[in-house]
């Protein structure tokens, strides 16, 4: 038994696994073989619906239930065309616990995911936001900072902190974003969090199945390498995505540019503009990550890519999560007790 067993008894017990890390879902990476591996190890993972065709997610979600008995979650976008297939899928194949993403569910998709056995679990960015999902039934929060990688926010994780985890005490709450250590894990937990939920240091494992080239661009990159994408006037809604500087990044900016110019000579709709500017990262990302390129893909990473370097086994990864934790809050009790 670990000391720290004791800290972060609340996160493993609300997520039903060894220990309370999530695996952040990512689009195109977080595939139902890479989710079963890591459930199997001790953590918990996110199948990425994203926008994939409902025929295909199911044969994903059946795949994770053939290859292991532990917890995983569904990370759903709420805002992709395909939500509403994917929500009763969901409900449908019974999948232990629901992740709402991209924007905030509805009272009746919480009572519907509810009503199917599912814990429930959204992303909150404010206090008011926080209180009104719990008040609508969610059973758990994730505050994601701007600091990590695909779809971001616009507020850094220790403001989020601040916001957040210090006022509202309802339900458990994990921390997101820029996080690579596990020293960092015990201090999370001292300040309420449940767990934490990486998801560049996941990236860099054996397991994982993006194109070593995706791998060699982050064992390169650098913290300030990790960008959040341009937004060229205000014609054209960009949700912001932080990914690695690279020449795909530039053209992104152009098409922008093109795109608004079009609008202006009527020569094409807002509707198909803002298809467009969506449309982009889809087909770079999975360029990246599928095909390896590496200079006009989508190389989506956190800041923490800064401080990962190197590609290991999940086991040996995971395993040096939990050592750095048990470590450092063994430190931090000696410390406190010559204070005390």
């Amino acid at each position: 038994m670990l000391a720290i067993d004791t800290l972060w008894e609340k996160g493993k017990n609300f997520l039903g696994t060894r220990y309370p890390i999530i695996v952040g879902a990512m689009t195109w990476i977080s595939t139902a073989n890479f989710v079963a591996r890591i459930a199997n190890e001790g953590a918990f993972a996110c199948l990425a619906a994203g926008n994939l065709d409902p025929a295909f997610l199911r044969k994903e979600i059946l795949k994770i239930q053939s290859q292991t008995t532990n917890p995983f979650g569904l990370n759903l976008i709420t805002i992709a065309p395909n939500y509403r297939r994917h929500l009763q899928l969901a409900v449908e194949l019974q999948v232990p616990y629901i992740i709402f993403a991209g924007s905030y569910p509805r009272g009746p998709e919480i009572k519907l995911a509810k009503e199917s056995g599912a814990r429930v679990l959204s992303f909150a960015s404010t206090e008011t936001l926080a209180r009104r999902l719990i008040d609508m039934g969610i059973d758990a929060l994730i505050l994601e900072g701007s600091e990590a990688g695909g779809h971001v926010g616009h507020v850094s994780l220790i403001v989020l902190l601040q916001q957040v985890l210090f006022q509202v005490q309802d339900v458990p709450i994990f921390v997101a974003g820029g996080i690579a250590s596990g020293r960092l894990i015990p201090y999370f937990l001292l300040m309420g969090a449940a767990g934490v939920q990486m998801g560049t240091y996941f990236v860099m494992t054996e397991e994982c199945e993006a194109h070593p080239r995706f791998k060699e661009a982050f064992i390169r990159a650098r913290a300030r390498d990790a960008v959040a994408t341009p937004q060229i006037g205000s014609e054209l809604r960009v949700v912001a995505v932080r990914a690695l500087r690279n020449k795909g990044l530039d053209k992104f900016a152009e098409l922008q540019i093109e795109l608004i110019q079009k609008r202006r000579r009527r020569e094409i709709s807002h509707e198909e503009a803002q298809y467009q500017v969506e449309n982009f990262w889809v087909g770079a990302l999975r360029r990246a990550v599928q095909e390896g390129d590496v200079d006009y893909g989508s190389l989506m990473a956190g800041q923490s890519v800064g401080l990962v370097n190197q590609v290991r086994p999940l086991k040996a990864a995971l395993a040096h999560l939990v050592k750095e934790a048990e470590e450092e809050w063994q430190r931090l009790r000696k410390l406190c007790k010559n204070y005390l």
